[in-house]
């Protein structure tokens, strides 16, 4: 395979927070508030995170803000989410809401680079929502699915209440403790509104703004941010845990995804749900999923979430009273905590739908990497790339063997990735950490990202049949080169031509 674009970066840079700053590097064993800091936890976009350990042994999190390294901009937009985080975590004070256990600004002239930030010590995560869809599988709702939602409305009902909204509400800003409660984090966008909105920086996820989002002009005070930011961003997430992360709008890349929820709010294209979500949350995603605001603004959350995860009185805990409100979320986290998993017929517990073009069960495609091809074409929602086209493709490449090799053009593995390009591809790799092209599910995760990728590119360049033979080739090419042929370019005819044959065998 040959070197690709690529993904797309993005929207213009700011609208963003900088990417790869340098984490704040304490010395070991600082103390900040009389908490002992320890190992590194990771970095945000404007500051890092350390474990500690209070006085009494209790563990927590530093999280440190400050201007080091910044331009002016950028101090001045990190000065104002400082600010915003320590005004709202002195007030917040829900059990679903990251509770902070103190906030000082530092005062060190001997370490320049501390001197003078915000340091805040909250309460410690065992992990993100972000890092439990990173181990989903497509099509299957997370453990807990339904249980994290009712306690992430919750705090978010609150929020909404106390006159707050938090702006950038995501996976990574949604943590599980260690006895899987969840709760909202990271506040560095939360502003209080001002009659019906706020003002903040004009930042956010890509995958979680809504579509006006991109439409608003930054005045003197940042953007105009109201709850109905939030109820869109909920939306998303609802989706992805009850889909195993797949996102609601078409696209391989934020950027593309981000550009089909603005073409659905013109009324270009529908709203598609994945069949994957349970009837009973299909009218909670799509009302947060408005794209008109107004109409979004009168959606009551808390209502739709307690009729969505309403049991029948027998299926009820026993601590569920008649005085029970199914009207707020309190009482919905009441019904649901330690709630049995959906299940299907029979009583056995629900597997992902049927998935088009699946592979048959006497193919020759080898059973260890079945599993990673459905999840790896799941991923994509375009209706071509199925797991029989991804099988032929492998087939035609490599024979299904984790060990191939063309040195002579720098492709290796079971998909044939020239590492290069791989690396551009890899985060499809359903898993943290590092990544390998050596290692057949990253191999195949990457594949199937890049794969669809390659797919709506051709669209895009107003191809409409022949489609998987195109995609087979712009893998073995480029789409620039299908295009330039006007189909299947000539030099690799033979290999598409494998690809199709294996296909029509797998009953494609």
């Amino acid at each position: 395979m040959t070197p690709a674009p690529r993904p797309d970066p993005g929207p213009p840079e700011q609208r963003h927070p900088p990417r790869g700053l340098p984490p704040f590097e304490l010395p070991e064993g600082y103390l900040v508030a009389g908490y002992r800091t320890g190992a590194f936890l990771g970095a945000g976009a404007w500051g890092s995170v350390y474990a500690a350990e209070g006085p009494d042994g209790t563990g927590a999190a530093v999280k440190i803000l400050g201007p080091a390294g910044l331009s002016p901009g950028q101090r001045r937009t990190a000065a104002q989410m400082a600010g915003s985080e320590l005004r709202f975590s002195r007030r917040a004070d829900h059990p679903h809401l990251i509770r902070t256990l103190a906030v000082v600004t530092v005062e060190d002239p001997d370490h320049p680079a501390l001197d003078g930030a915000v340091a805040l010590v909250m309460e410690r995560a065992a992990r993100s929502l972000q890092d439990l869809l990173a181990t989903a599988r497509p099509g299957t709702p997370v453990p807990g699915a339904e249980r994290i939602l009712a306690q992430v409305c919750s705090g978010l009902t609150h929020m909404h209440r106390a006159g707050w909204v938090h702006g950038d509400l995501k996976p990574a800003n949604i943590l599980l403790m260690p006895d899987g409660t969840a709760k909202i984090a990271d506040f560095g966008l939360t502003s209080e509104l001002e009659g019906t909105h706020a003002y903040a920086p004009p930042l956010g996820s890509p995958d979680h703004v809504p579509p006006e989002w991109w439409s608003q002009r930054t005045g003197a005070r940042g953007v105009a941010l109201r709850p109905t930011a939030d109820i869109w961003a909920y939306g998303v997430i609802a989706h992805q845990l009850l889909t195993g992360g797949l996102h609601p709008f078409l696209g391989a890349t934020a950027r593309a995804r981000s550009l089909a929820a603005q073409a659905y709010a013109r009324g270009a294209v529908p709203l598609r749900l994945d069949q994957a979500v349970p009837a009973p949350w299909r009218a909670v995603v799509a009302a947060c999923l408005t794209a008109d605001r107004d109409q979004r603004a009168r959606t009551d959350l808390a209502a739709l979430v307690a009729r969505a995860t309403a049991r029948p009185p027998g299926r009820r805990r026993a601590a569920v009273r008649a005085g029970l409100s199914l009207l707020t979320c309190t009482a919905v986290l009441l019904a649901l905590a330690g709630g049995p998993e959906p299940t299907g017929a029979g009583g056995h517990r629900a597997g992902p739908p049927p998935l088009p073009g699946a592979i048959p069960a006497g193919s020759d495609v080898p059973a260890p990497y079945r599993g990673m091809i459905e999840d790896a074409a799941r991923r994509c929602p375009e209706p071509e790339i199925t797991p029989v086209l991804l099988a032929a493709m492998l087939k035609a490449e490599s024979g299904f063997d984790p060990n191939a090799a063309r040195p002579e053009t720098g492709e290796y593995g079971i998909a044939m990735w020239t590492p290069a390009v791989f690396e551009a591809w890899s985060r499809a790799a359903s898993h943290p950490g590092p990544k390998s092209y050596l290692d057949p599910g990253d191999a195949i995760a990457a594949m199937g990202n890049y794969v669809c990728w390659l797919d709506q590119q051709i669209k895009r360049r107003g191809f409409t049949r022949d489609l998987p033979a195109l995609v087979a080739a712009a893998y073995r090419t480029s789409d620039k080169s299908v295009a330039a042929a006007g189909g299947v370019p000539e030099r690799v005819r033979p290999h598409v031509d494998k690809v199709l044959r294996y296909l029509a065998e797998y009953g494609g």
